[in-house]
């Protein structure tokens, strides 16, 4: 996909959650759907910037919290304890994610469902897990 497509996507999703069309946001929500893997709030300003959007560390934690919030991008925790961001696939919820032992980094594994979440016992009703697997990416294991 080229980045302009990347960006109409962007500007559509944007519009979808009845929100403002900013610079930032849709940098931002542009660099996520972009990736082919979670970005570090670092990762995602760096690009940004590259990017063209003259913009400083606060506003892209801010925009990262506001898509977060509004469903465009989710959180995800790792085991060095540094934030990477996805954009958010509405059609694919509750999915695992795969850390990478030697670079480090995360992708979400869309394909990979829990299934403890869909056999909780009467009564209980799940809102949401984090299941991260770790090892070797394809980059890392040569």
């Amino acid at each position: 996909m080229e980045r302009t497509d990347h960006s109409s996507r962007a500007r559509a999703r944007l519009k979808s959650a009845g929100a403002r069309v900013t610079p930032a946001r849709l940098a931002v929500l542009d660099t996520l759907l972009a990736s082919p893997r979670a970005l570090s709030h670092q990762e995602v300003e760096q690009a940004v910037r590259v990017g063209g959007l003259d913009t400083d560390r606060v506003t892209v934690y801010r925009v990262l919290d506001w898509l977060v919030e509004h469903d465009l991008a989710h959180r995800i925790s790792a085991e060095d304890r540094v934030w990477r961001f996805n954009a958010a696939d509405r059609e694919v919820a509750g999915h695992a994610h795969f850390q990478c032992i030697r670079c480090g980094r995360v992708y979400c594994l869309n394909d990979l469902q829990p299934a403890f979440a869909f056999n909780l016992p009467a009564g209980y009703r799940f809102q949401h897990a984090e299941l991260t697997l770790q090892g070797t990416c394809p980059d890392c294991s040569h």
